[in-house]
C-alpha cells in the first residue's frame, strides 16, 4: 500500500490560509491599508468598483519596494517586519505575519506598479491565482500601487456567499472608518464608485468630527490618565447622548483596533446609574502600552490581544472613565460646600389660624347613583325621597320629575325581577342531574395550555408534552406575515402624525440606499432630506408603537453582521428583524387565549418546528422519557 501523506501545493496552501486572512473585500482593504502605514505613507487613496468585486485599488505614498522585495513579498511568510521569534514580543507594527499578499494573490489577479525614491524606474508585477505571469520595468509614482481585481474569482464558493453590493459596500466603509480613525496623521481618501471621502491629517477629535460630522465632537468628554503601567487617552460620550441603536465604539491599542468586551464592559459600566440600562455610550479609547506586555499574535486578522496585567487595567479603565464623568459635572452631584437656605422661626404667639371650610358631609362622590337608598329629605312637604345624592337645595320641579322616575324604575325593575326568577325556575326544572355534574366538571378543568417561566407554552400532544418557545414562535408568525403581504404587494401602512428624521452616518446610507425599494414594500414610508438624513412618515400597522429610530438601526445593524443567520435576500432579513422587534419578549406573562391563539396560528404554518434562522422552536418530552423520571 502506496503512502497517503503528501505536501499540500503552494496554491492550494494559500487559498486555504486566504479563508482565515481574506474574508470579504474589507479584510483585502485592511491588509492593504495597514502594509502602506508600515511603509510610512503620508497619503493613502483607496478606489472600490462594483463593491470591492471587480476592483480594491490602494495608492500610497511610502517606501516602495524594489524589483527583488516586490517578487518575494508575494510568497508564503516573506516580510520585512520580523527576523526571529523574539520579535512577536516587541511589534511595532502592523503586519508581520507575511501571510496577507499571498492569500489576496491566491484568490484573485493582482497587479502591482511600485517605485523606490532612489530607484530611476519602478517594477510592474502581474500575478493570476498565485501564479506569477509578468514582471517587467515600468515608470511609476513613488510608493506603491496595488490592484486586486476579480475577488475569488477561483474559489466559486467564496465568491457565492459574499452578501449585496450594499452590504459589503458599507463593511468596506466601517474598516476604512476605523483605519482613519487609527491613523488620524495620515490623509486617506476613498471613492467608492460614485461618492468620494476625503479626510484631512489632523487630531484624532478633528478626524472624529470628520468622519461623523453631526456635531459629534461637541458631545464628547476627553480621556486622559497616563501611569508606569498604560497611558489612555481618547474621548466618551456625555450620559445625555447616549445612543440606544448606533452607538459609536472603538478600542485601539498602540495604532491597532480591537475587539475587547472586559474592557468594554469597564466603560459601560462607569456609566451606571447615568444611562438606562437598554442605552449604550459612545467612546473612542487609545491605549498605549508596552509591546512586550501584550499579545497580537492570537487570530489570523490581529484583532483579538491578549494583555498582560488585564485586571489592571481594567480597573484602571472604569476608574479613568468614571473620573472624566465626576471632573465635566456628567455625573449629578449634591453640594454639600452651599450655604443652607435662611430660617427664621415663628414668634410666640404668631400662629397661622386653619381656614374655615364648608364641607358637606353627606355627599359621597363614589357612591353608585343607581343604588337605591332612602334618604329623609326635609323639604317643604317633608316627604320621603328615595336618591343616591341630593342637592342642598331642593326644587319642587326637580323633586316631583325624580319621583316620578324612580316610581316608574321600581315598578319596571319588580316586573323584570319577577320575569327573570320564573325563567331561571324553568331552567333549573329542565336541567337534569347528569347535566348539571358535566358543567361542574367542565368549570374544574385547567386550561389547554400552561405558560411556563413566562417563556414557554406548555401544551399536550399525542407525541407527548409539547414546549413551545414563545418568543421564536410569534417572530415565526410575524415573519411569515410580513414576507406573505411583501410578496403580494398587500403590505399597509400605518402614517405618523410627527415624521421621525434620522441621520445617518456614510456606512448606514449605503445600506439605506439599497434596501429602500424593500422596506417600502414592507409597509415604511421613507423620504430622503439630502445629506444623509431620513424622514419616516410612516410604518407596518404592528410597529406602529415602536420607535423608529430603533426599527431602522436595527434592521442596518444585522444587514452588517458578519455572521448574520440568514444567508437570503435583504428583504427576509428586514423582515425578520420586524419580526424580533415587534414579537412578545421572554417574560411576557400570556392568558389561556393568547397561547391557544399563538399555537393555533403557529401549526397553520408550513415549517412550525424551526424559527426563520433554523432554530428549533417546538421541543416534544415523549412518555418514555417522563416515564423514566419517575423510576
Amino acid at each position: 500500500m502506496s503512502d497517503v501523506i503528501r505536501l499540500l501545493p503552494d496554491s492550494v496552501a494559500n487559498q486555504i490560509a486566504a479563508g482565515e486572512v481574506i474574508q470579504r473585500p474589507a479584510s483585502v482593504v485592511k491588509e492593504l491599508v495597514e502594509n502602506a502605514v508600515d511603509a510610512g505613507a503620508t497619503e493613502i487613496n483607496i478606489y472600490i468598483k462594483d463593491a470591492g468585486r471587480t476592483l480594491i485599488q490602494v495608492i500610497d505614498n511610502g517606501r516602495g519596494m524594489s524589483e527583488t522585495d516586490a517578487r518575494l513579498a508575494f510568497e508564503r511568510h516573506a516580510t520585512s517586519k520580523i527576523r526571529g521569534a523574539e520579535d512577536l514580543f516587541s511589534l511595532t507594527t502592523m503586519g508581520f505575519r507575511g501571510e496577507a499578499l499571498p492569500s489576496i494573490c491566491a484568490i484573485s489577479q493582482v497587479e502591482l506598479k511600485t517605485q523606490r525614491e532612489e530607484d530611476e524606474i519602478g517594477t510592474r508585477l502581474l500575478i493570476n491565482g498565485s501564479k506569477v505571469e509578468l514582471q517587467e520595468k515600468c515608470v511609476c509614482s513613488k510608493g506603491s500601487n496595488f490592484m486586486v481585481k476579480n475577488i475569488f474569482y477561483n474559489v466559486p464558493a467564496r465568491r457565492k456567499f459574499l452578501k449585496s453590493d450594499a452590504v459589503e459596500q458599507s463593511n468596506i466603509m466601517r474598516e476604512f472608518e476605523r483605519l482613519a480613525l487609527v491613523n488620524h496623521n495620515i490623509r486617506m481618501s476613498i471613492d467608492t464608485g460614485g461618492k468620494v471621502y476625503d479626510l484631512r491629517p489632523g487630531t484624532f477629535k478633528q478626524r472624529i468630527g470628520d468622519i461623523w460630522k453631526n456635531n459629534l465632537n461637541l458631545q464628547l468628554l476627553p480621556l486622559d490618565i497616563d501611569t508606569s503601567m498604560i497611558k489612555i487617552t481618547g474621548f466618551i460620550s456625555r450620559p445625555e447622548f447616549a445612543r440606544r441603536r448606533n452607538a459609536l465604539q472603538y478600542l485601539f491599542v498602540n495604532g491597532r483596533h480591537m475587539k475587547h468586551p472586559a474592557f468594554h464592559k469597564a466603560i459601560v459600566s462607569a456609566y451606571d446609574e447615568l444611562i438606562a440600562s437598554d442605552m449604550q455610550p459612545c467612546y473612542f479609547v487609545r491605549f498605549d502600552v508596552d509591546p512586550n506586555s501584550i499579545d497580537v499574535n492570537i487570530h489570523p486578522t490581529k484583532s483579538e490581544i491578549k494583555f498582560e496585567d488585564e485586571k489592571q487595567i481594567w480597573s484602571l479603565l472604569k476608574a479613568s472613565v468614571k473620573g472624566t464623568l465626576g471632573k465635566f459635572s456628567a455625573i449629578p452631584q449634591i453640594d454639600f460646600t452651599s450655604d443652607p437656605m435662611p430660617f427664621s422661626p415663628a414668634k410666640e404667639g404668631d400662629f397661622v389660624k386653619a381656614p374655615a371650610l364648608n364641607v358637606d358631609s353627606s355627599y359621597n362622590p363614589f357612591k353608585n347613583p343607581y343604588e337605591v337608598s332612602k334618604v329623609k329629605s326635609e323639604g317643604s312637604n317633608g316627604r320621603n325621597i328615595s336618591h343616591a345624592y341630593r342637592p342642598t337645595k331642593i326644587d319642587t320641579s326637580w323633586e316631583r320629575l325624580y319621583d316620578s322616575f324612580v316610581n316608574k324604575t321600581q315598578d319596571d325593575t319588580q316586573s323584570m325581577e319577577k320575569e327573570f326568577c320564573d325563567s331561571q325556575n324553568v331552567v333549573v326544572e329542565q336541567d337534569s342531574v347528569e347535566q348539571k355534574e358535566l358543567i361542574e366538571e367542565k368549570e374544574c378543568l385547567s386550561p389547554l395550555s400552561i405558560q411556563y417561566a413566562d417563556k414557554y407554552i406548555v401544551a399536550a400532544s399525542k407525541e407527548g408534552l409539547m414546549v413551545i418557545d414563545q418568543y421564536r414562535a410569534h417572530v415565526k408568525i410575524l415573519y411569515e406575515k410580513y414576507m406573505s403581504k411583501a410578496m403580494s404587494g398587500l403590505s399597509s401602512s400605518q402614517r405618523l402624525m410627527f415624521p421621525e428624521c434620522i441621520e445617518l452616518d456614510s456606512t448606514q446610507q449605503l445600506l439605506m440606499e439599497e434596501i429602500e425599494d424593500d422596506m417600502q414594500r414592507l409597509g415604511f414610508i421613507l423620504e430622503y432630506e439630502g445629506e444623509n438624513k431620513w424622514n419616516v412618515c410612516g410604518l407596518p400597522p404592528l410597529l406602529e408603537k415602536m420607535n423608529p429610530k430603533d426599527i431602522i438601526f436595527q434592521i442596518l445593524e444585522s444587514l452588517l453582521e458578519q455572521d448574520d443567520d440568514v444567508n437570503t435576500s435583504i428583504m427576509q432579513r428586514v423582515a425578520l428583524v420586524m419580526a424580533r422587534s415587534s414579537a412578545i419578549r421572554g417574560g411576557q406573562t400570556l392568558n389561556a387565549v393568547e397561547m391557544e391563539h399563538i399555537i393555533a396560528e403557529l401549526f397553520m404554518l408550513k415549517d412550525p418546528m424551526y424559527s426563520p434562522t433554523g432554530k428549533s422552536i417546538i421541543k416534544i418530552i415523549g412518555e418514555d422519557k417522563i416515564r423514566t423520571l419517575f423510576q
